[in-house]
């Protein structure tokens, strides 16, 4: 879905994260270990959300998710469209998109410091919880 959008929506494509570096951000942000999750953890759930892609959303009816968390509109950022947006992160969605990880990191980190591990990202449920995940850090 993520390869449609960028073809289909020239402007979508950010800076795609190169694996090994998209490894040191989250290892220097303090994400071994947080709420009980591993670096290999993210790295799996960057890979599925958005592929690395800082620029990356997805519509999801009333709300979108945004950035390389794709942090959802409804709840944690305000894009200015999303009925009802709680922005628990006090954050612009845009803001979310742009090649600055720091905010991105804060919000995500609150996210899962909220629910206790990575359950509300979909893509982490679907493709990562539960499996070895040792590829995603192997070599960095």
């Amino acid at each position: 879905l993520l390869v449609f959008l960028s073809l289909a929506l020239p402007g979508t494509q950010g800076k795609i994260i190169p694996r090994c570096e998209m490894v040191k951000i989250l290892r220097r942000n303090g994400f071994q270990g947080f709420e009980g999750t591993t670096v290999a953890d993210w790295m799996c759930l960057v890979k599925y959300e958005s592929g690395y892609n800082t620029k990356a959303y997805n519509d999801n009816g009333p709300s979108r998710d945004y950035g390389i968390f794709q942090i959802n509109s409804k709840y944690w950022c305000n894009d200015g469209r999303t009925p009802g947006s709680k922005n628990a992160c006090h954050i612009s969605c845009s803001k979310l998109q742009d090649d600055n990880l720091e905010d991105d990191i804060r919000c995500a980190k609150k996210i899962a410091r909220e629910a206790h591990g990575l359950s509300p990202w979909y893509g982490w449920k679907n493709h990562c919880r539960g499996r070895d995940l040792s590829s995603f850090v192997r070599g960095c």
